[in-house]
């Protein structure tokens, strides 16, 4: 058989099946129909079941579990988020009253040092030391500062 053939062989086999199921798609067709309308007027009443169940859901997970969940993310972005640098609110006043100090201590040496003769040099710290008085009213004898009190006098 040729190619031409064949093609015609399976067109009419097709036509002949066709027609056979044809009395029986006529009898199925008001079946269909029927059975679709049921499952519409189903579906509408499912969904008219769910809707409250769903909702009343919903509402407890946003009382419950919402707050949650909000609390873990806002944690976890807490984490993830970089350390910000400590801010060093002590160092300024410190630094500058360390200024202030500096400056303070330079004034009064110029003021201390201003008045003194360029000739003289500064006395180290002598002291003019002024013996104490006894309890009974009468000066103690002043101590002689030049020799040592252990030591024993060396004829020279």
């Amino acid at each position: 058989m040729s190619p031409k053939n064949r093609s015609g062989t399976v067109v009419d086999g097709a036509r002949h099946a066709a027609a056979q199921l044809k009395p029986v798609t006529e009898r199925a067709k008001p079946l269909a129909r029927s059975t679709g309308q049921a499952a519409r007027r189903q579906l509408l009443r499912t969904r008219a079941w769910a809707a409250p169940r769903v909702e009343h859901s919903g509402q407890v997970l946003q009382d419950t579990v919402a707050p949650k969940v909000s609390a873990m993310m806002s944690e976890a972005a807490r984490r993830l988020d970089p350390a910000q640098p400590r801010q060093r609110r002590w160092a300024k006043p410190v630094g500058l009253l360390a200024t202030l100090t500096a400056a303070g201590g330079a004034v009064a040496a110029y003021i201390r040092n201003r008045n003194k003769p360029a000739g003289r040099p500064a006395q180290t710290g002598t002291a003019d030391i002024r013996p104490a008085a006894m309890p009974n009213g009468q000066p103690t004898t002043p101590l002689d500062t030049s020799q040592d009190v252990n030591s024993q006098a060396h004829p020279s």
